[in-house]
């Protein structure tokens, strides 16, 4: 893993744009290959952290990946990938890269593993009021 500072990046969202936004757009990720295919992962809050480490909210078993390897995180509306310093790096649609914008169906390559990111416009049914019987 690479050192170096950290730096805070523009674009930083509130709790309260995460909430408005998870209102209105389901946000996921779903491995296609490298172990475990298939399996989707929720984005359920505005900064996650992947890697084969602990610390990691997303850990993964790949020798591969760096203990804290990428971050999906929220900002400016919408989701990105930023690589945490990882000792293999991050592809997005096969460019490496540090900091990159995901939209629906992109695909990243994190150590052995390939994800593809969804989101999803929610369908809000309309209000249904139950009401006394008369």
């Amino acid at each position: 893993m690479r050192d170096g500072p950290t730096h805070k990046l523009k674009g930083s969202a509130t709790n309260q744009d995460f909430s408005e936004f998870s209102a209105g757009w389901r946000a996921a990720i779903v491995i296609l290959s490298g172990g475990v295919e298939g399996s989707e992962h929720m984005l359920e809050r505005p900064c996650i952290s992947l890697g084969r480490g602990p610390g990691s909210d997303l850990s993964f078993d790949d020798d591969a990946m760096s203990r804290v390897h990428a971050a999906l995180e929220f900002a400016a509306g919408g989701f990105r990938i930023r690589d945490l310093g990882s000792t293999n790096g991050v592809r997005l649609n096969g460019g490496e890269l540090e900091v990159g914008e995901l939209k629906n169906g992109d695909r990243f390559q994190l150590g052995r593993h390939l994800f593809q990111f969804l989101l999803e416009k929610r369908h809000r049914e309309p209000k249904t009021y139950l009401l006394p019987e008369a």
